[in-house]
This record gives C-alpha cells, structure tokens and sequence, in this order.
C-alpha cells in the first residue's frame, strides 16, 4: 500500500475558526462552513455547518436528501422542531424550511442536491 501523497488528504479542526468560510454573506449572516471536498457545489456532500447566536438560514428547498448530526447549541426549524446536541436528522428530498438558533449551533451536514428557493 502507498502511502497518502499531500495532495491526496486534507484536514481542518472544527475548533479553528479560521477553517470555516461563510456560507452566504449576504443572505445568511453569521452562518459560516467548513467544507474539505471544493470538487463539490457548495451545499452538497459532507460539510460543517456553523450558525452564530441568533442567525438563520434562507429558506430553500432541498434538491436531494439531507441528513444532519447536532454536534452543540440548539436548533429550531420553521415548524417549531427543536434539534439538540445527539439529533441524527433526516428530511427527504424536495422538504422546504429554514432554521433558526438561540444560542449558536454546529451541524456535522450531508446533503445529496443542491438547495433552491422555497416552491410552496
């Protein structure tokens, strides 16, 4: 087996702040990611969602599945739905939301598609 060239590996820290780019500056303030495969869109595969107190996402539309792991902080869904520190969450392809926190939260996010604007 030969061994994993630099080119071949990339690697942040979720506690360096300086890995996190932000996610939209005109639409979502003080929401950031940190993305390591930039092969990608932007909002799909695997990527590191961080929302600062009190900002929230657009709403959108997802264009594939999402699935999502709280890592910390609180996360509230148009809806009303509540997501803790623990929550394994799964919305199906096509769900429409936006989201919402208090206090802060980091997000560990899958997504399959690409976002888009809200349809309903």
């Amino acid at each position: 087996m030969k061994p994993i060239e630099a080119h071949e590996r990339r690697v942040a820290n979720i506690r360096d702040s300086a890995a996190f780019e932000p996610f939209d500056e005109n639409d979502e303030p003080g929401t950031s990611m940190l993305k390591l495969n930039t092969d990608l869109p932007r909002d799909v595969g695997f990527y590191i969602y961080k929302m600062e107190p009190g900002a929230s996402s657009t709403p959108h539309q997802h264009g594939g599945a999402e699935e999502f792991l709280m890592l910390e902080g609180e996360l509230i869904d148009n809806d009303g739905t509540v997501y803790r520190p623990g929550d394994v969450v799964w919305l199906a392809p096509g769900t429409e939301h936006s989201s919402t926190t208090k206090t802060g939260c980091l997000i560990a996010v899958f997504a399959e598609g690409e976002e888009s604007p809200p349809q309903g």
